[in-house]
This record gives C-alpha cells, sequence and structure tokens, in this order.
C-alpha cells in the first residue's frame, strides 16, 4: 500500500485528463493518471504518420476486413487503414444498445486527442444561460466564471482563429487564422448581405498557425496542413495529449503515468467520509490493485466515467458514488448532426487553393438566442466548405493521364451541428448480468432523439437551402442521415453540474456534492450542450477545478 500513495489520482489521460495531470503535476502534487489502454508516446507511437498511400496495402482506404464486426466503429469517419489502431473494436469492450447509439472510443494514452476534428469554440453568456431561460438546466457557473480558463488553456494549447467580435461567440486568445478560398469569401458576402443576423467567419481550431515561444518548449511546430491528423501528428502541429500536457507534466517529475489499468471503481471511506482511492483491474493479467489519493478526477470519458461512477457502491452509496438523488447517469446529451447539404458553384475555374486546411467557415447559432422564436427549443450551429475535385477521366495512355489532371468545378457542402435537451430518459445504466473481460458490469445506453430534435433538423434542412441560394450556389440538395446519437462523438452529461444537490451531481467546481474530493471534468460534467464543438470547454473546466483542488488541499478543505 505505500508504494500506491499518491497527492492525485487522474482517470483518464484523454483530452481533460491530459490537462487534469498539468495542472496538477505543476503545482507540485504527485499524480498518478490511469489509462486503460496502451501507452502511445508522441512521435514514437504513429506508425502511419508519414507513410504515403501506396505504402498501404489498400491506399488507406477503409476496407471490407476492417468493417466486418465492426458495424459501430466503422461508421466513424476516421477510422480507416491509416488510423484503426487507435480505435477501440466492437468486440474489444462491448455494450448493450437498448437504443440505437453509436459508442465510437479510443483506449491508449492520449485518448482521444488523436482522433478529435479539433474544432474549438469558446461557449457564449447565452449558452450558459438559456438552459434556465428554457427549463431543462441551470449551470451553476457563467461565462465570467470560465473567461480567464478559456484564455488559459487557448494560449498552451495554440487555437487559430480571426477576432470576430461576436457575443453569440466569443474572441479568444488567437493565432492567425486559416483562410478562406475565393467561393467562400464570395459565399460569405452574399449570405452576410442578405442575413444580418446570421455571420460567417472562419472556423477556429487548435493547429498552430505560428508557434509562440510555449508551443516551441513543448516541442511542437506549425501544421502543415496535411489532414493526417487521425494518425497522430508527428509536428505536433495539433493539440492532443501526448504532444502537449502529458509530456508538460512529465518533465516536472510528479508524473506517474500508468497505461494498461482499467479503473473498476473508486473506494469510498466512511469513516472520512471521503474517496480514499481506485480499484484497478491490469488490462492484460487482470490482476486487481488498489490505489490511493486525497483528491481523484474521473476523466475517462463521458460514458466510461458515468460507468465508473455507478459501478463505485458502497453501504453509503448503493446506487453509484454521490448518487442520492438517482440522477447519476441521466440527461445524457449529444450534438445532432442529422442534417446535410450539397451545392455547386458557377465559375472561378481559374481559382484554386493551397495544402488541406483542418478547418472550414462557420455560422454561430442564430436561432432561439435572445428569447424563443421557434416551435423548437435551442439551435444549431453551421460549417460549410467549397472545393474543387478532379474532372471524371476516360481512355488510357497519355491522353487519360492528360485528362486526369484536369478539375472539375466547384461543389459546396453544408452540415449541421445541433443542441439536444438533455432529458432524464435518455440515460446509461448498468447490466445486472453481463459484465466485460475485467468483471465489470457492461453499459447499457438508451438515448434518442425527440420531437425537438426533428423540428430542428427540419428547419436547418430548409434554411441551409436559403442561406446556399443566397450565397449563388445551384443545384442544392438536402438530406437527412438518420445516423444514430453517439456518431457525432460528442455525448455529454450523466454527472452534470448545478447548483441544486437534488438535480445535479456536482457542485459549481465540478465536486461531487456528496464526495468533495472527486472531480468530474469531461464530457459528464456538462449541464447542457449548447451549439458549440465541447472540447476546449472540457479543457477550460478542467484547468479551473484541478487549480481550486490544489488551494483547497492547501488549505486543508479537502
Amino acid at each position: 500500500m505505500a508504494n500506491n500513495i499518491y497527492d492525485a489520482i487522474v482517470i483518464g489521460s484523454g483530452i481533460s485528463g491530459g490537462w487534469a495531470a498539468k495542472e496538477l503535476c505543476e503545482k507540485g502534487l504527485k499524480t498518478l493518471v490511469l489509462e486503460r489502454g496502451r501507452d502511445v508516446v508522441h512521435l514514437k507511437d504513429y506508425p502511419t504518420a508519414t507513410k504515403n498511400p501506396w505504402d498501404f496495402d489498400h491506399a488507406g482506404k477503409k476496407t471490407i476486413a476492417l468493417t466486418k464486426n465492426n458495424s459501430v466503429v466503422s461508421k466513424c469517419y476516421a477510422y480507416n487503414e491509416t488510423s484503426e489502431h487507435f480505435f477501440v473494436k466492437d468486440a474489444e469492450h462491448p455494450y448493450i444498445q437498448e437504443k440505437p447509439y453509436d459508442w465510437i472510443r479510443g483506449y491508449q494514452v492520449g485518448g482521444k486527442s488523436l482522433l478529435w476534428a479539433r474544432q474549438t469554440q469558446r461557449w457564449s453568456k447565452y449558452d450558459f444561460e438559456g438552459p434556465a431561460r428554457d427549463g431543462f438546466g441551470d449551470w451553476p457557473i457563467r461565462y465570467k466564471d470560465i473567461e480567464q480558463w478559456y484564455t488559459h488553456v487557448e494560449l498552451f494549447a495554440g487555437i487559430s482563429g480571426n477576432y470576430d467580435k461576436l457575443d453569440t461567440l466569443p474572441d479568444g486568445s488567437f493565432l492567425p487564422a486559416w483562410q478562406m478560398n475565393t467561393v467562400e469569401k464570395q459565399m460569405q458576402t452574399n449570405i452576410m448581405k442578405k442575413f444580418a443576423d446570421r455571420s460567417v467567419i472562419q472556423g477556429r481550431c487548435a493547429h498552430l498557425t505560428e508557434p509562440q515561444p510555449i508551443h516551441i518548449e513543448q516541442g511542437r511546430q506549425a501544421c502543415q496542413a496535411r489532414s493526417l491528423c487521425e494518425r497522430g501528428c508527428p509536428f505536433g502541429g495539433y493539440f492532443s495529449s501526448n504532444a502537449s500536457t502529458i509530456p508538460w507534466a512529465q518533465k516536472t517529475g510528479n508524473l506517474t503515468l500508468q497505461p494498461n489499468s482499467v479503473v473498476h471503481s473508486i473506494i469510498y471511506d466512511e469513516a472520512t467520509q471521503k474517496a480514499k482511492g481506485v480499484k484497478v483491474i491490469d488490462a492484460i493479467t487482470k490482476k486487481a490493485t488498489e490505489y490511493f489519493a486525497k483528491i481523484i478526477f474521473v476523466n475517462a470519458s463521458t460514458l466510461n466515467t458515468n460507468l465508473i461512477l455507478l459501478n463505485s457502491i458502497s453501504k453509503r452509496f448503493p446506487n453509484g458514488l454521490g448518487n442520492d438523488n438517482g440522477l447519476l447517469g441521466k440527461y445524457i446529451a449529444f450534438h445532432n448532426y442529422r442534417g446535410s447539404l450539397s451545392a455547386t458553384v458557377d465559375g472561378n475555374l481559374d481559382q484554386y487553393y493551397y495544402g488541406r486546411r483542418p478547418t472550414q467557415p462557420m455560422m454561430p447559432n442564430f436561432r432561439n438566442v435572445h428569447k424563443q422564436e421557434t416551435d423548437f427549443l435551442r439551435g444549431y450551429m453551421v460549417f460549410f466548405g467549397a472545393g474543387r475535385s478532379k474532372a471524371s477521366a476516360e481512355g488510357i495512355g497519355a491522353e487519360f493521364k492528360e485528362k486526369s489532371t484536369e478539375l472539375g468545378g466547384w461543389h459546396v457542402s453544408m452540415m449541421m451541428q445541433g443542441e439536444t435537451v438533455p432529458k432524464e430518459s435518455n440515460h446509461v445504466r448498468l447490466s445486472a448480468d453481463q459484465v466485460d473481460e475485467w468483471g465489470i458490469p457492461q453499459l447499457i445506453t438508451s438515448i434518442g432523439y425527440d420531437e425537438n430534435d426533428e423540428r430542428l433538423l427540419k428547419d436547418f434542412l430548409q434554411v441551409g437551402s436559403e442561406l446556399l441560394d443566397a450565397a449563388g450556389c445551384k443545384n442544392i440538395s438536402s438530406w437527412d442521415s438518420k445516423q444514430s446519437p453517439g456518431l457525432d462523438i460528442h455525448e455529454m452529461g450523466g454527472v452534470r453540474m448545478g447548483n441544486d444537490p437534488k438535480t445535479s451531481l456536482l457542485n459549481s467546481w465540478n465536486q461531487l456534492h456528496h464526495c468533495k474530493n472527486v472531480f468530474v471534468t469531461d464530457g459528464a460534467c456538462m449541464t447542457s450542450t449548447s451549439t458549440q464543438n465541447p472540447s476546449l470547454t472540457f479543457m477550460a473546466l478542467t484547468a479551473r477545478a484541478a487549480n481550486f483542488a490544489v488551494e483547497a488541499l492547501k488549505k486543508g478543505d479537502l
């Protein structure tokens, strides 16, 4: 036992877990990071990062062999021959779908920070205030409470973007933005000319356009616009735990990083009324070991965080750690990605673009921002992009080769990122009779769309067509992918924040109301989803909570 005692334990090494490790180690805490997957070291363990298409058996594509027996993970856009080693296969950690739910997971050091789409936007005051106005949840914090922590993580991670001066999408501390191409700029002008309330801006992303000294010190370099990010970036051009926070924590000498460690549960001490440690199952040997610490951060990724807490039972908490109100695992929410549109644009055949830009133009939400205006609650963010593809060619020999280099016309794609309203009925729970190979109950997912989601989708498809028409596009078509929840990979909730212990699990500092030395700062903590990508908010909440925890520990409050 003496060898297994630390100041802090962090469960999970992904985007939020990496930030917890960095902040705690920097403040001098001896910190154990437990990762259920294998070790992945920056640069060393990116086996496909610099390979050419012809270096793969199938040019890097998604093959029949890869999709066989992987009906869930094979739906992910980033899963293919070049990246499949970073994804959990369907049979490796089974779960029970009471309703169709596509759970995309990455079990390795760095987690899904190696796989994320890297879009980063701050939330606005309307995102924190709106749920209370609409009656489905009240955040215990507001934008002003997290503003400085957004800045804190942006400066270290490196976020590119323009200063757009929008109250619906606050500006941050930015590196120079990526540029729109000629057609996108034309679309921006046309749309904003017709719709004064709809701002078209360049997307903000966690890619280094002009690395600053803090990024050079991390050993990172400028993004090369290769668009091979899901393989792991040998340049450190985008933010990941592997390239940034974990090596930074290691440099302090305070980090113990332990992969292949499946957390079974958190151990509650009835005498002190605190958590005293965690029970871990070795992923390979299946041996059980206990580790102990004064504070515990649970950052296992939303659904696994819910699973761990639900499985952390004791005499005091027979239904899961901190679960006095019975709401643990409930109010799971996600982003609605079902709507898409496509179109063509005439002319501009003398124009092209350089590289594979890692972001695209976007429109912050303009629905129900200041008041309720539609027959559905909340709204959606819009992303779009314009490009050119190769013209179709036929024949053989020199003539075919020449035609194969010709470019076709411009095409446009548009998609939605819709906010879903957290509902108690959308939940996860533990199976009573089925366990995984580590003896832990399997998770049951019961998460689906509702009428509000359908109305929001209908509105986007109509408005999207109007936007493309105003932009001067032709041949506009739209469709509903009907994809299951989960494929957005923005799962949130289940351990929601709130001021009232009767209606929430965590307080304003991400502490469990009824077990104050346990903090949850990954997606599970979210009271609502807003329309923005969530990862930047996860990072900011984690940094804020970690610094609070250190100060509370010094004061003897924990």
